[in-house]
C-alpha cells in the first residue's frame, strides 16, 4: 500500500505550506498533493490561494525525495500542450519525481468569476481524453500530430524529454459511470476514484468493465482512493485494510482537522501495518 498527503494550499501561505510537504517526506508519505483551483474553496472566499503549477515547481526544489502531483488538474485551466511542458519542467526540477493529475474540472463559478470557458459536462470530457492524449504524445514523440474535436497538434516537438521515462504517471480523477470512469480505463496509469466508499465496489465494477472493453487488462492500472483519517484509529486501519482488498494501492490522506499531530500519529500507527 502506498500514501501520499493531500494539502490544499488554499488558506496556507508558502512556508505552511512547504512545511507540511516536508512533513509529509519526514514521514515516509510516497507523495504529496495540492489542489489545482484558482480560489479559495472553503471559509473565507476572498481568502489566499496560490497557483498549483507554479506551486509544484517550488516545492520540486525544496524536496528530495517525496512526489508531487496537483490533484487534480483542471481541464478547462491550460491547453494540454502548456500542462505538457510544465510537467516537463517540473519533473526536471524535481528529478523525476512528478504525478501528473489531470480531471474534468469542476466549480464552475470559479471559472465564470475569471473569465474561463466552463462548458458542459460532455465537451468538458470529451476535452478530458484528447488531452491526456496531447500530453502523452508531447512527452514522448517527435513530430506528434493530432487532431481532436477541441485540440490539435502540428508536427509538434517538445523538448526536453522527462525524467521518468516514457513520462511521469498519468493520473486520471474519475467517478461518473457514463464518462470519466471510462475515460480512465482507456488512458489512465492511475485511477483516482473520488466516490465514497460505499460506493466504491460498483465503481470498479464500471472500470474493470470499460477497460476490458477497451482492451486493457484492468490490473494495468493503479486504483487509488481517498483515505480520511479522521476516525478513530481502529476504524482508519480497517477503513484502510477493506479498500486494500478491494483491490486499492495507493491511498490519498486529506490534510485531518487534527494536524500535524494527526498526520504524525497515522505515520507512526497505521502506515507500517499496511507498506
Amino acid at each position: 500500500m502506498r500514501f501520499g498527503l493531500k494539502t490544499n494550499q488554499h488558506h496556507l501561505t508558502w512556508p505552511e505550506l512547504l512545511g507540511r510537504v516536508r512533513l509529509a517526506e519526514e514521514h515516509g508519505f510516497e507523495g504529496a498533493w495540492i489542489f489545482d483551483h484558482l480560489k479559495a474553496m472553503g471559509g473565507d472566499p476572498a481568502g489566499p490561494c496560490l497557483e498549483a503549477w507554479t506551486l509544484l515547481a517550488a516545492l520540486a526544489a525544496r524536496t528530495e525525495r517525496i512526489r508531487l502531483g496537483a490533484m487534480v488538474s483542471g481541464v478547462m485551466f491550460r491547453n494540454p500542450s502548456i500542462l505538457a511542458a510544465e510537467a516537463v519542467t517540473v519533473d526536471h526540477v524535481s528529478n523525476g519525481r512528478l504525478d501528473v493529475a489531470i480531471g474534468a474540472s469542476s466549480f464552475p463559478d470559479e471559472h465564470q468569476e475569471l473569465g474561463i470557458k466552463f462548458p458542459g459536462d460532455r465537451e468538458r470530457t470529451e476535452r478530458l481524453e484528447e488531452a491526456v492524449q496531447v500530453v502523452r504524445l508531447l512527452m514522448t514523440e517527435d513530430d506528434a500530430s493530432f487532431r481532436g474535436t477541441h485540440y490539435r497538434l502540428d508536427g509538434a516537438t517538445y523538448r526536453p524529454r522527462p525524467v521518468q521515462r516514457p513520462h511521469p504517471p498519468i493520473w486520471i480523477g474519475a467517478g461518473g459511470d457514463r464518462a470519466t470512469i471510462p475515460i480512465a480505463a482507456r488512458r489512465a496509469d492511475v485511477w483516482h476514484c473520488f466516490s465514497d466508499f460505499e460506493e466504491l465496489p460498483h465503481k470498479l465494477d464500471v472500470f474493470r468493465k470499460a477497460a476490458a472493453d477497451a482492451g486493457r487488462d484492468p490490473a494495468e492500472v493503479l486504483l487509488a482512493t481517498n483515505l480520511p483519517i479522521d476516525d478513530d484509529w481502529d476504524a482508519v486501519a480497517e477503513r484502510s485494510r477493506a479498500l486494500r482488498d478491494l483491490g486499492f494501492g495507493y491511498l490519498v490522506v486529506p490534510w485531518p482537522a487534527g494536524g500535524e499531530a494527526r498526520v504524525e500519529e497515522f505515520a507512526h500507527r497505521v502506515m507500517p501495518h499496511l507498506l
